[in-house]
């Protein structure tokens, strides 16, 4: 095969022949090029290369690569262990939306009463409210992984118990002790925030995005959760949804909890003195119990104005367009840098909220009209987000060292108190005033979290937890 000898540094052409064609083999580098395409425009090839004065013929060429940066998402989720133990967790945590809902239904369906249904569940909220702090307090103590799956799994024995109990046409009684059984539940929300606070000490942009997009994870939950539970016991049987419900928590605990390499160490011996009486912790509670009072109401009211209307089953929907409104807003308020301290902060917040609940006031009592109240709740919504993430932040910031999970789970607890009492409230307006009058109840809790806000939750004195 005939061919010319190839010499440095003039790299000739290698000339040989197949059969009765020539071929020509040029070995002179080339230069890399980048092909952009722009819409409306023609596809037009940019070099990219760069060869400096006294570079020698041949000699590779210098290549200059733009890399975007990634975004404040992408950089958390990149962090080693953080998407396993997230996905972990938001399994678990879906069914915090489904058991309420399920029980209602279920209780309902066969016992014929919603009256029962209602005391049940709320009987589960109260235990939960006792025993949550405990269970926090184990976790801090001795580790997620040690603490969380046997409470886990006595809560969902107490499901299970309550759906034999149900479907075995067993005494009332018997009801609310199965329900009282799944008090043991842990805070997963809160075990989740806690592992972004251990891995991203010293970072407190990161941490607020973690805060951001954790609150986001508990809107969506909240958000799917009833419109799930719903269809599965109506689709299928009204034990449907505690069964999954029950599957979902126990599978999504396994799997957050084997993830031990992002676990917090724990802290058998605390120096730190008890969340409840940390300086700054009792005002916070207290924002908490009126933020929830917010929460509760709004619920409440929104189903009895969808049910006035004559579209009762469009409650859902409604409520969902709020959830889905804080989603958005968390995700976004995660995105930008905070500017000043959580405490600074926190009044604006909770102004904005003050600001924008008596658009569904407004729609509610002039316009009288659902779709309007869906747009003015889908506003209302997008305060909740950026207030409960700088709520979370102030809790993070003045729990004692070692007891994180406790101070957030009594934070949940106070939520859970605000719930409760703005349903009762809400619910008192909307039988004995009207439907659309009830939604004065959030507005009024929301001007009693900002008015604390403002007086209590700002001083310097209460500023931080002695760690």
């Amino acid at each position: 095969m005939p061919h010319l000898p190839q010499s440095a540094p003039d790299r000739a052409p290698l000339l040989t022949v197949t059969a009765d064609t020539l071929v020509a083999v040029d070995f002179t580098p080339r230069a890399r090029t980048r092909t952009r395409t722009r819409t409306g425009a023609r596809a037009r090839t940019r070099s990219r290369t760069e060869t400096p004065t006294g570079t020698r013929p041949g000699a590779r060429a210098r290549t200059h690569t733009r890399t975007r940066p990634a975004g404040p998402y992408r950089r958390l989720l990149a962090l080693p262990g953080a998407r396993a133990f997230t996905a972990g967790n938001l399994l678990a945590r879906l069914p915090m939306g489904m058991f309420g809902v399920s029980a209602v239904v279920m209780i309902a369906g066969t016992r014929g009463s919603y009256a029962l249904a209602g005391a049940v569940t709320a009987t589960g909220l109260a235990a939960s409210a006792l025993v949550a702090p405990w269970i926090a307090r184990l976790v801090d103590r001795y580790g997620q992984a040690r603490t969380a799956v046997p409470a886990t799994l006595f809560a969902v024995l107490g499901s299970l118990a309550l759906v034999l109990c149900v479907r075995g046409g067993a005494p009332d009684w018997t009801l609310f002790a199965a329900q009282v059984a799944t008090a043991t539940t842990p805070n997963t929300g809160g075990m989740s925030r806690a592992r972004w606070n251990h891995l991203l000490k010293g970072d407190p942009d990161a941490l607020h995005t973690a805060n951001s997009f954790e609150q986001a994870a508990d809107e969506l939950c909240f958000m799917l959760g009833p419109v799930l539970a719903a269809f599965l016991c109506g689709t299928f049987f009204p034990e449907a949804g505690t069964l999954v419900a029950a599957v979902l928590l126990v599978t999504g605990v396994l799997l957050f909890t084997a993830q031990r390499s992002t676990e917090p160490p724990p802290h058998p011996r605390t120096t730190g003195g008890a969340p409840l009486r940390a300086p700054g912790i009792p005002p916070l509670l207290a924002v908490c119990l009126a933020l929830g009072a917010v929460f509760g109401a709004t619920e409440v009211v929104t189903i009895a104005f969808a049910d006035a209307r004559g579209h009762a089953a469009a409650a859902g929907i409604v409520l969902a367009l709020q959830a889905a409104g804080s989603c958005a807003a968390g995700l976004l308020y995660g995105a930008v840098r905070p500017s000043g301290p959580a405490a600074r902060r926190h009044p604006w917040t909770v102004a904005a909220m003050t600001v924008l609940l008596p658009l569904p006031l407004l729609a509610a009592t002039v316009a009288g009209s659902l779709p309007l109240l869906a747009g003015a709740l889908l506003i209302a919504g997008m305060a909740t987000a950026p207030t409960m993430v700088t709520t979370m932040a102030l809790i993070q910031e003045r729990t004692p060292e070692g007891r994180l999970n406790e101070g957030m789970t009594l934070a949940v607890t106070g939520l859970l108190g605000g719930i409760a009492c703005g349903s009762a409230a809400g619910g008192w307006v909307a039988e004995h005033v009207s439907p659309a009058a009830g939604y004065g109840v959030p507005v009024a809790a929301a001007g009693t979290a900002l008015l604390l806000s403002l007086t209590v939750l700002g001083r310097p004195a209460e500023s931080r937890a002695p760690h």
